[in-house]
């Protein structure tokens, strides 16, 4: 694909925001967890979208150091007053149960005997926490503060009507296909219940990105979708794609808090310096964003990026792991989530994607001065266009840094250098390579 039959695409492909908060709303009272229905219910939903290959990983299953655990469903739980009635409702919100609760047959306990077993946040007493016990067997509650400082003191019923047994972990994948059989990997984790921001956001930008990526006529790299519970779903992944991951990966990055009203925030791979890091920190230059180096805490990034793959992914975002009061509380709804935020993500990716797609190596097949380019009708070309400054200064930059000498200098190391836009430095070059100027170097 190139730069300058990308800037020609619909522009409605860019747009979409109410389309993705729409799936956003959809997927939002499903109860997800590490394992169960819940994920396969919304791998369902975005199946509808875009062709899904579903995997399915029995317990018991070693993956890496790590094994797939029992798998996890719940139909019901409460906690019932003494009037009989639902105090905590699971069917209110999904969030009021500690994910990964151990059945509890109904049961009567004194408020006292019960409080161990609930989680408020006292700093924030109108929202409802989510928290989880994947590997230990227990159970527990979530509730608003201020509901638990209204309940009296006396007797309440209890009944968790959920199950753990032996099943699988479902993930999925999408592949748009390539010219080449290298791979740019986008993931997004499926797991979290009602999280409209961290989770469902994501999950509905990387829906949206791969329909956009269908649609383009010619694509250098095979785009490879990863819809997976965090932390032990990627894990899984990566122990049953081990070389695949280490020989096809050239790009990639996880999606995460996609949707949220704050700037955009990209961290970077753990090398710090691969080329989806320059690519995303070029296309965020001129607007207010915020660039991290990498660390070995946040979301599946830092399983992508463990010393022994050690691949080029980031993460993009918009506000950080865990930094928003919102963060994995009822806060967290699809009201907290904009249209037109997730339009911005999608175009931050399109525009990635763009600078992935178009990076190239040139050598100037006229280096001994500055070649005539009005003769070649590339000066005139340009007449009436609002950019027609920049384009010049953009070819003379590529005729000027493509000298064959510099074998790995790239199109995104000229725009670097010359402060002007990927997107103008890839059109001059391909404007002086149709007029026989450059020759790529492949």
């Amino acid at each position: 694909m190139t730069t300058q039959a990308a800037s020609r695409e619909p522009h409605q492909l860019v747009h979409g925001g109410l389309a993705m908060h729409e799936l956003v709303r959809r997927l939002y009272p499903l109860c997800r967890s590490i394992t169960g229905d819940g994920v396969r219910r919304t791998l369902a939903i975005v199946g509808e979208s875009i062709p899904l290959d579903v995997s399915e990983v029995p317990t018991g299953t070693e993956v890496l150091d790590w094994t797939i655990p029992k798998e996890w469903n719940i139909r019901d739980a409460y906690v019932k007053d003494a009037d009989g009635r639902r105090v905590i409702d699971f069917t209110e919100s999904n969030l009021h149960v500690v994910g990964y609760s151990v059945p509890v047959p109904p049961t009567t306990m004194s408020l006292g005997e019960l409080r161990g077993r609930l989680h408020t946040l006292p700093d924030q007493p109108d929202l409802i926490p989510y928290r989880t016990s994947y590997y230990k067997e227990t159970w527990g509650f979530c509730l608003r503060q201020e509901t638990l400082a209204g309940l009296p003191d006396g007797d309440y019923e209890v009944m968790i009507d959920s199950t753990l047994e032996d099943g699988h972990l479902t993930y999925a994948e999408h592949v748009v296909p390539g010219r080449t059989d290298e791979e740019v990997l986008i993931s997004c984790h499926v797991c979290h219940p009602s999280l409209a921001n961290d989770n469902l956001a994501g999950i509905a930008v990387a829906v949206r990105l791969a329909r956009w990526l269908g649609e383009l006529e010619d694509r250098r790299y095979t785009y490879r979708f990863v819809f997976a519970p965090g932390t032990i779903g990627s894990i899984t992944w990566l122990a049953r794609n081990r070389e695949r991951a280490a020989s096809k990966v050239r790009h990639g990055f996880v999606l995460a808090c996609a949707g949220d009203r704050g700037t955009p925030t990209y961290k970077r791979s753990r090398r710090g310096d691969a080329e989806i890091d320059r690519a995303v920190t070029h296309v965020l230059n001129g607007r207010e964003h915020t660039v991290l180096p990498f660390t070995p805490y946040g979301y599946d990034e830092r399983q992508y990026c463990s010393p022994g793959f050690d691949l080029p992914v980031g993460c993009l975002t918009r506000s950080t792991y865990a930094g928003y009061p919102e963060y994995h509380t009822s806060g967290d709804d699809p009201d907290f989530v904009s249209p037109d935020a997730l339009a911005d993500t999608l175009t931050t990716c399109q525009s990635v994607v763009r600078v992935l797609e178009g990076n190239r190596r040139y050598v100037n097949l006229s280096p001994y001065g500055e070649p005539q380019l009005g003769r070649r009708g590339l000066y005139g070309s340009l007449g009436g266009r609002s950019d027609t400054q920049a384009l010049q200064m953009a070819m003379l930059w590529v005729l000027n840094l493509s000298d064959g000498v510099s074998k790995d200098t790239t199109l995104l190391d000229i725009a670097e250098r010359s402060g002007l836009s990927f997107d103008a430095v890839a059109e001059a070059a391909w404007a002086l390579a149709e007029a026989g100027l450059l020759k790529e170097i492949r």
